[in-house]
């Protein structure tokens, strides 16, 4: 039977979808990682965050900004493969963090750099964006979980990332001196469950294999 005549994905289709996103996701961490190398030699990845990297009147910020883009535009795809397994609480969330996350290479952090001029209301919109992002990805992290329950190794991996995404947080307000390597933790942990959830969910579902349509009882 055709997929597409029962609403279903094609497998092949649903394989190179979540590979095209899993290149995206690993071009943007490519991204991220190769931006402190454009940057004023005052940049310290330990101290400063992504969001200084990608600032505003900041030679070679566009690269950063680019990581943050593909970030969101992958998050937002992936929401969209995934509605029916996430269910519409997480597919909302995620889509809000992907959505955020395009915001975020929108609009610029100020330089970290004394005496660079800036917007006040593009770095404001820029903080609300990443703000709102948080929230987005550990409720978006929350709302799936509940939906799969106790599928075996996922649960280690949600737990994971809720628990960072309200601990670094805080962790990097208590220690600024290394708050852009915590960030990056944190980023780091969002990049494997996309990851994770991209490889995953490419797979059919265990419980509509090998089932067939039944009979209609008349």
């Amino acid at each position: 039977m055709d997929p597409s005549s029962t609403g279903e994905k094609s497998p092949r289709g649903e394989l190179w979808c979540s590979l095209a996103i899993v290149a995206m996701l690993v071009s943007s961490v490519a991204l991220l990682l190769l931006a402190p190398l454009v940057l004023d030699e005052s940049y310290s990845w330990v101290r400063h965050t992504t969001s200084e990297a990608g600032a505003q009147g900041v030679t070679g910020a566009w690269m950063t900004r680019a990581g943050f883009a593909l970030f969101g535009l992958a998050v937002i795809w992936l929401a969209v493969r995934r509605g029916l397994r996430w269910g519409q609480p997480g597919t909302g969330l995620h889509a809000l963090f992907g959505a955020c996350m395009v915001a975020v290479a929108a609009f610029s952090l100020r330089s970290w750099q004394p005496g660079v001029p800036f917007d006040a209301t593009e770095d404001m919109l820029h903080s609300i964006a990443a703000t709102l992002m948080g929230f987005a990805f550990a409720f978006g992290v929350v709302a799936v979980g509940l939906r799969r329950g106790r599928a075996p190794g996922s649960r280690v991996l949600d737990v994971g990332a809720v628990t960072a995404s309200v601990l670094l947080p805080l962790w990097m307000v208590a220690a600024p001196d290394h708050a852009g390597m915590l960030q990056r933790l944190m980023f780091a942990i969002a990049y494997l469950w996309y990851g994770t959830e991209a490889i995953t969910g490419s797979r059919p579902r265990r419980d509509v294999v090998g089932k067939r349509p039944q009979p209609v009882v008349r």
